[in-house]
């Protein structure tokens, strides 16, 4: 298969523990420098240059100046839901073992709530997700979505504007599968849109390092009165 030697320098490029890492990090969308990357991965500054370059050239990463620092990020949507699926395979039990869903490997930060790339994920994402499909204000499936009528106005009244679809290829909204939570929360450009609402409202804060995100006292009653989740 002609697919095949691109897709072996794919897994060669993630399969380095430091690159992996520094994948990993990168997961909630910000932009890093290769500082912060080389620490975050836990290797010198030489080696983290080193990884950074075959990222960028493997189309991976994608890299811009501002000044005198150079930023890195995922270079596309299909980066971050590739490494998030392959998140779950990761995390995913063997065949003679019970479901590993309380396993202490997973931080409980980010297990309960944190950003897939640009969007909710934890069990705040999946929350959000499962309260609008049960509302009817979404329908989802298993590669896509669409909102509903009701679920139109709902997101209106929220203060949630959806792109219109002939200025991006990106699907309205798509199920992605949560890899602490084994169930998918919600993606696309309605999880990106309520993501943002979200933070603009102050329910939810970025911690300064990781993808783990903080629910405040407003946001918990937030949650709970828009979406019906626990306080």
């Amino acid at each position: 298969m002609s697919s095949g030697p691109a897709l072996s320098e794919i897994g060669a490029l993630i399969g380095d523990p430091g690159r992996a890492n520094i994948l990993s990090a990168l997961l909630d969308g910000r932009a890093l420098t290769a500082t912060e990357l080389a620490w975050t991965a836990g290797v010198a500054p030489a080696t983290a240059s080193e990884h950074l370059t075959k990222l960028v050239t493997g189309g991976l990463l994608s890299v811009s100046r501002q000044g005198r620092h150079r930023y890195f990020r995922l270079a596309s949507v299909e980066t971050a839901r590739m490494l998030e699926a392959m998140m779950v395979i990761a995390n995913r039990a063997e065949p003679n073992e019970a479901p590993r869903r309380a396993t202490p490997r997973i931080d409980p930060a980010l297990r309960e709530a944190r950003t897939c790339y640009d969007h909710l994920a934890g069990r705040l994402g999946v929350g959000i997700a499962d309260a609008m499909v049960a509302r009817g204000l979404i329908l989802l499936g298993e590669e896509a979505g669409e909102v509903t009528a009701s679920g139109r106005a709902w997101l209106a009244e929220f203060g949630v504007a959806v792109e219109p679809a002939g200025r991006t290829r990106r699907l309205l909204c798509r199920p992605c599968l949560d890899w602490s939570e084994r169930r998918p929360h919600l993606a696309g450009r309605l999880g990106a849109a309520l993501c943002r609402r979200c933070e603009d409202l102050g329910w939810i804060e970025r911690q300064r390092e990781g993808r783990a995100v903080r629910v405040t006292d407003v946001g918990r009653r937030g949650f709970a009165g828009a979406f019906g989740l626990a306080e």
